[in-house]
């Protein structure tokens, strides 16, 4: 096992302090993922699935059944939460406590790799897309709906500008630039779709044979 390093632990601090009031602090933006979610769930495929960083379970309502589901978070208290959801909703799912960048799971075991705003607080996220191409099986599939950086010039640079302050007090980096660190990963991408205003993308790629 990897040992933590500082930005993770204090990225995981963070997640721990927020957890009780994370849903409440994401009311607003939720009600528009919603649909983005069902998408992404909508494209998976096989039968044995990985979803990373499942923090509160919000991703729990839009389970496909008839699969098997484990999925991660480096904070136990979100992951405490993600627990109290899938029992709320009797759902069968297999919750660990990991971390992205150091997965305690064997080469080629799933089919497909889920995570959602995940990668913009992955400390080091190339290494994070590597572990899950690690993981994944070759010709498998990695879903990710993640938010990015503007390519608008103005609007990226005030994306800089608030980005400590957006880190500090909820924990995402807001000017990631994602689409590239999954092509630095190794990944293949095969789709990139835009869902809102150049920022909001769900990226599909997959898993070289």
């Amino acid at each position: 096992m990897m040992m933590e390093n500082k930005a993770t632990q204090l990225a995981r601090r963070r997640y721990n302090r927020i957890a009780p009031v994370y849903d409440l602090m994401e009311v607003l933006m939720e009600r528009r993922h919603q649909s983005w979610r069902k998408l992404l769930w909508s494209k998976v495929e096989g039968k044995k699935i990985l979803e990373v960083g499942v923090g509160t379970g919000k991703n729990i309502t839009f389970y496909p059944g008839n699969i098997e589901i484990t999925a991660i978070d480096f904070s136990e208290k979100m992951l405490g939460r993600a627990r109290e959801k899938a029992k709320r909703l009797e759902t069968r799912v297999d919750l660990q406590q990991m971390d992205v960048q150091d997965l305690r799971f064997d080469d080629n075991t799933f089919d497909t790799v889920v995570a959602t705003f995940v990668f913009c607080s992955v400390p080091d996220p190339v290494k994070g897309l590597t572990e899950i191409m690690r993981v994944c099986k070759p010709g498998g599939k990695v879903l990710l709906l993640e938010h990015v950086l503007s390519a608008n010039g103005i609007l990226a640079f005030f994306m800089n500008l608030a980005n400590p302050l957006v880190a500090g007090l909820m924990g995402p980096n807001i000017n990631r630039k994602t689409v590239e660190n999954v092509v630095k990963s190794g990944l293949t991408i095969e789709k990139v779709t835009d869902l809102s205003v150049g920022i909001f993308k769900l990226i599909e790629a997959r898993v070289q044979k």
